[in-house]
């Protein structure tokens, strides 16, 4: 086994983690506005990840369905990979499709090779699904690394964070707590984080989240913004 030089293994190390200081939500809104999920200010994108999921998903479509909502959905390479019909049916009402990467997992050490692969063919799924390439990145965990932006700008996507979170992936989380986090931050431009699966969150988490959406949705309208997904938000450059 070849020992790389400290100097080399410092350089891949800032390479591989330095990016991942765009996770600080303050840092991100300040220096990286289009990376917060900054756009129009009449408007508020709303977004889920970790589906699709075949027990919660349709439960969120019926939800946006009967508020006229659409939103993007952050799908996971390998859920959708099970359930194809599922991210059809994403697509079909009107929803967006996007790329959350191939598994959930936490990026301790680089796999560029491994990151490109995986964002490709996740990518290349989404388009199967929804007859069209997808726009829209987010890493798993927010954590966005060397590796992972540039295997996002290799597939052609843009990588978009968030500007608003219900913390909704926790066993504490009710509907009330979900919508208290997400107004605590919300304004017009917001990005919002939720999400409609409890793959990688307590189990049974996806009920706050789901009893949230129409009270943030009510929100929004009373303060005259209008809800939609990502292609409608009119992203920062």
């Amino acid at each position: 086994m070849i020992a790389l030089p400290a100097g080399v293994l410092g350089a891949v190390a800032a390479w591989h983690i330095g990016p991942a200081a765009t996770w600080l939500p303050g840092a991100r809104a300040a220096l990286w506005p289009g990376l917060d999920g900054r756009g129009d200010p009449s408007h508020v994108a709303l977004t889920f990840d970790d589906g699709p999921d075949p027990a919660t998903t349709p439960r969120f479509l019926r939800a946006l369905d009967a508020l006229s909502v659409r939103a993007t959905f952050f799908v996971l390479g390998d859920r959708l990979e099970r359930h194809p019909g599922l991210g059809r049916l994403i697509a079909a009402e009107g929803h967006e499709l996007a790329v959350h990467g191939w598994r959930h997992d936490r990026p301790w050490w680089p796999h560029p090779l491994r990151d490109a692969r995986d964002l490709a063919r996740t990518a290349d799924l989404v388009a199967e699904a929804a007859g069209r390439r997808p726009l829209w990145y987010r890493p798993a965990y927010g954590i966005l690394t060397g590796g992972r932006w540039a295997a996002a700008r290799s597939a052609g996507l843009r990588t978009v964070l968030w500007s608003a979170w219900g913390r909704d992936w926790t066993a504490s989380a009710t509907a009330r707590s979900v919508c208290a986090e997400v107004t605590r931050t919300l304004d017009g431009g917001a990005t919002v984080l939720l999400h409609d699966s409890d793959v990688v969150s307590a189990p049974g988490a996806w009920r706050a989240a789901l009893g949230a959406v129409p009270e943030l949705v009510a929100e929004c309208r009373a303060r005259g913004l209008d809800v939609g997904p990502l292609a409608e938000h009119g992203l920062i450059e």
